[in-house]
């Protein structure tokens, strides 16, 4: 026989299937073995009963462990997903040892055993959304005509703070693990236009919040003849695009995970913006303690955002506090930027902005950073040679999934999050 997957099973009735997985559940009575077994569609119950040769095998069976069914799919309410399979033969792959994950374990617990851990439903309704707003991201980029490329892991220039560098020796060179692929996308628009990766980012961060990763996944894009407003309008067009089609094609997950697909098709377009210094007097007015020229923080963005169910653009950043790659606004204090923060307080989960294209400014910037800019010659050549208006931005893929999946940590939405204090497995 053909194997069937379970999402298939359940929509039969009095039809002889072989079905193959793990046991999820296993409950042993006298006269019955009920065994819910699962695969990567779905789970259903299996009844292997005290007639049945295989009933001796079948009570022998642990949880996790993997095994392959023949029986009779019948309609049954009573069971855990509305049908049962009446069990004919069993065959058993593999007897599982004793399971070390039960319920009410800790955190801690569960991250040690994450390569086990990963098989829970909660992990793969998390994985089963991230893949799919993976492929709505990219659906979205090749339908506004942007061509994927990729840029180095291992560089010899800063991209953000110096500070966040993973540093390493590079065959006798000082390089680092990459924080951003931006500039390495900023010299592709100059071939294919628009362009965008998705791809690891490393930030040596001592943060620990429930946002903060060292290793995450990144989605950057950069667009010739672009400037502050049309990246805008296009990142609106495009959360609102996956947004949505995430809701009708993972409903089914997002509800088991505790999110309401009616609240992702509630995110609309145009998204409110305000600038950096209009955020600084509402947070005053809300009690914040926070000055002009200070970072908004986890607990203040918190609070900016606790009476907004939508995302918020905070515009026109102090130049201080933000990368000497941006443009400097007309009032030379502050930098053409947007940062996108999600709504119940899920932080920022885009920071964007139109590029410096003059060579003195990029240079006065790194210095003022206490860079050297020699090491950045291959970057200030691309103004020398066709240098346009151009922008860019970057989406942290993590984040973005804590907040469609409604999940209390980004660690929720990662296969193997890397913390400060975690490296295995």
């Amino acid at each position: 026989m053909k194997r069937v997957y379970v999402s298939e099973a359940l929509k039969t009735r009095n039809k002889k299937v072989l079905l193959r997985g793990w046991i999820y559940r296993i409950r042993k009575t006298k006269n019955v073995v009920f065994i819910i077994l699962r695969d990567s569609t779905d789970i259903i119950q299996c009844a292997v009963k005290s007639d049945n040769p295989y009933f001796n095998v079948a009570n022998a069976l642990t949880i996790e462990s993997s095994i392959e069914v023949i029986g009779r799919v019948k309609g049954d309410r009573r069971a855990v997903t509305g049908a049962e399979v009446q069990v004919d033969r069993v065959h058993v792959f593999q007897n599982a040892e004793k399971y070390p994950l039960t319920k009410d374990l800790s955190v801690e617990h569960l991250m040690n055993y994450r390569h086990l851990w990963i098989r829970s439903k909660k992990m793969v309704n998390a994985l089963k959304v991230r893949e799919q707003v993976l492929k709505s991201f990219r659906e979205w980029y090749f339908k506004n005509g942007y061509h994927e490329t990729s840029g180095p892991m291992f560089v010899g220039t800063k991209g953000e703070e110096g500070g966040e560098l993973f540093e390493l020796d590079y065959f006798g060179q000082t390089a680092y693990l990459t924080q951003t692929s931006q500039m390495y996308l900023e010299a592709q628009i100059f071939a294919l236009e628009k362009v965008f990766t998705i791809g690891p980012t490393f930030r040596a961060e001592k943060s620990r919040t429930r946002k903060h990763l060292t290793e995450f996944l990144m989605m950057e894009a950069e667009m010739p003849f672009y400037d502050l407003k049309m990246t805008m309008k296009d990142l609106e067009g495009m959360i609102v695009f996956v947004c949505r089609d995430v809701a009708k094609k993972c409903k089914k997950e997002l509800v088991e995970l505790g999110q309401d697909p009616k609240y992702l098709l509630s995110i609309k377009a145009p998204f409110e913006k305000k600038t950096y210094e209009e955020c600084i007097d509402e947070l005053r007015r809300k009690g914040s303690k926070i000055k002009y020229g200070e970072d908004i923080g986890t607990e203040d963005e918190k609070l900016l955002m606790s009476d907004r169910s939508q995302p918020l653009f905070i515009t026109h950043w102090p130049r201080a506090l933000k990368a000497f790659y941006m443009k400097v606004s007309e009032n030379g204090e502050t930098v053409e930027c947007c940062d996108l923060q999600a709504p119940k307080g899920f932080g920022e989960i885009v920071g964007g902005s139109e590029r410096e294209t003059d060579i003195k400014e990029i240079v006065a910037n790194l210095e003022r950073d206490g860079d050297d800019p020699k090491k950045y010659e291959w970057y200030l050549d691309l103004r020398r040679y066709g240098s346009v208006p151009h922008a860019g931005y970057g989406l942290g893929i993590a984040r973005f999934l804590a907040w469609v999946c409604n999940a209390e940590h980004v660690r929720d939405v990662v296969p193997f999050p890397r913390f400060i204090n975690r490296l295995r497995p």
